[in-house]
């Protein structure tokens, strides 16, 4: 559980620094300079997502149940994850979706962390996303005081949000047929 919790620090931390010190980022963007800057807090980043990889497979092994949510609930995740992959995709395909949305990519991420905090109940996964969960929260609730700042994406477009849409259901059958299998060790469908 260690390894999770330092990974989540690590990573979650990094994401969350313009929400707790903007001023500081910005002064280290300066300091560091574009390349350098994203250089640190990609490595930084890594390094926390590696740790949570391998600090959740750890305590999976050893689960501390903390509640058995009833079978049901595992449908109700798997119609809260229909959206998140053409959220995901409409991050960088600006269209009608992003604009409605403002945030896909938050919007994706809150989505998620709650469909498998419904669908399981160990510690482990209490920390993992209930972790992601409040940071999309805090960090969509910080972007209102934020100065935004530019995103590298595709030019926007009428077909971005089919392409969103259709690239991401597709990704999300794949993850539900066998990806999730694969990179988790866990069937969603129950196979």
């Amino acid at each position: 559980m260690t390894l999770l919790v330092l990974g989540l620090i690590l990573f979650l931390g990094t994401h969350a620094i313009s929400i707790v010190n903007e001023p500081w980022r910005e002064r280290m963007h300066a300091r560091f300079g574009e390349v350098g800057w994203k250089g640190i807090y990609s490595v930084v980043a890594l390094i926390g997502f590696v740790l949570i990889i391998h600090g959740y497979g750890q305590a999976r092994l050893d689960p501390v149940v903390i509640y058995n949510p009833p079978f049901w609930l595992r449908h109700v995740a798997m119609l809260l994850l229909v959206p998140v992959f053409p959220l995901l995709l409409a991050t960088y395909l600006p269209g009608r979706i992003k604009s409605a949305t403002r945030h896909p990519m938050l919007v994706a991420t809150k989505l998620w962390a709650l469909a498998h905090l419904l669908a399981n109940g160990t510690l482990a996964d209490l920390l993992l996303f209930g972790g992601f969960l409040a940071w999309a929260v805090a960090d969509r609730i910080s972007l209102k005081r934020r100065q935004p700042r530019p995103l590298h994406t595709a030019p926007a477009g009428k077909a971005n949000d089919i392409i969103a849409i259709v690239g991401g259901l597709a990704i999300y059958g794949a993850f539900v047929m066998f990806l999730h299998t694969w990179l988790i060790g866990v069937s969603p469908i129950g196979r």
